[in-house]
């Protein structure tokens, strides 16, 4: 593939990361996988990503989080995606990618993800691929469950690995207070506690296949928080605050503050609150901020919010 007149040119492209509002996990398979039923939704708080066509496949990373933690090299989800798309193109030359992070690393949001996506659409655009959404959501997919939605963004209902994706209608505005965590959890582990917890010995029915609950599909259609909050649960939460014991905490003290509803995000740690409208959002977060919750940052963000999207080009 010959690209001409693009070399100094510069893509940015910007993905939000997501959270939970239901997640129903099943067995694990015996590729030591697990089916889940996930209801996403993007939140703005994003990932913004920069490619230019270069000699080498390279990438720096910035942010306005601890960053210290995100690899530098093949092993980073934004690379593999630059990578997935040039091969899909046929550019044998490299890419460079400036990512500045604003997602939570490690947080259960999805932020490696919305490098990922980004850096699909950044190196599709720059190449001038003409590659559809669509195509990009496959070549995502591989790289793991999340990729996919943060290419999509808005609300959606992921089933299989979490990346067969179905949009979800969600009328209006959920406003959410998210209290992250300056330590992450390694989702890996918070599985692997998930797996353990559930050979303990109970009386719990069998797991089915996973599903999307109905009641929270309703809420999100009505654009009703207090009908959503009765609906929200994420089965990874036990083995996350198993882990994290703390979390118990940040949950009691959110629900203490006025929270509609509150839970743990994916994996963890990062715990979401929902609030009624925009201002008991701003009271809510105001409320955390005060009770000193040491090692974490409160954000107020809403959803749902567009997914990978070109800013400048």
């Amino acid at each position: 593939m010959t690209i001409a007149g693009t070399a100094g040119r510069r893509v940015h492209v910007r993905a939000p990361g997501k959270i939970n509002i239901a997640f129903d996990v099943g067995d694990v398979q015996p590729d030591g996988y697990h089916d889940v039923a996930s209801v996403y939704q993007a939140v703005s708080v994003y990932e913004d990503v920069w490619a230019r066509i270069s000699d080498e496949f390279s990438i720096t990373v910035t942010g306005d989080i601890d960053v210290s933690g995100v690899p530098l090299d093949e092993s980073n989800l934004a690379i593999r995606a630059a990578r997935r798309v040039a091969e899909r193109l046929g550019w044998r030359g490299g890419i460079h990618l400036d990512i500045h992070k604003g997602v939570p690393v490690a947080g259960g949001m999805g932020g490696g993800s919305a490098d990922a996506a980004a850096a699909l659409v950044a190196v599709n655009e720059v190449l001038g691929g003409g590659l559809t959404t669509l195509e990009l959501q496959e070549l995502g997919a591989p790289l793991g469950a999340d990729v996919p939605f943060a290419v999509l963004g808005g609300t959606a209902i992921g089933t299989g690995r979490g990346d067969e994706l179905a949009p979800a209608l969600a009328r209006g505005r959920f406003d959410w207070v998210l209290v992250t965590s300056a330590e992450g959890l390694s989702t890996p582990a918070v599985y692997r506690e998930l797996d353990r917890l559930r050979e303990l010995p109970d009386i719990a029915p069998e797991r089915g296949v996973p599903s999307a609950d109905p009641i929270v599909l309703h809420a999100l259609r009505a654009g009703d928080p207090m009908a959503l909050a009765g609906a929200v649960r994420n089965d990874l939460q036990e083995a996350a605050v198993s882990l994290r014991p703390r979390l118990v905490d940040t949950l009691r003290a959110g629900r203490r503050a006025g929270a509609l509803a509150g839970l743990v995000s994916g994996s963890g740690p990062t715990v979401a609150f929902l609030a009624a409208d925009e201002r008991a959002a701003d009271e809510l977060a105001a409320d955390l901020a005060a009770s000193g919750r040491a090692g974490s940052d409160i954000l107020h963000v809403h959803g749902p919010v567009a997914g990978a999207r070109v800013v400048s080009a």
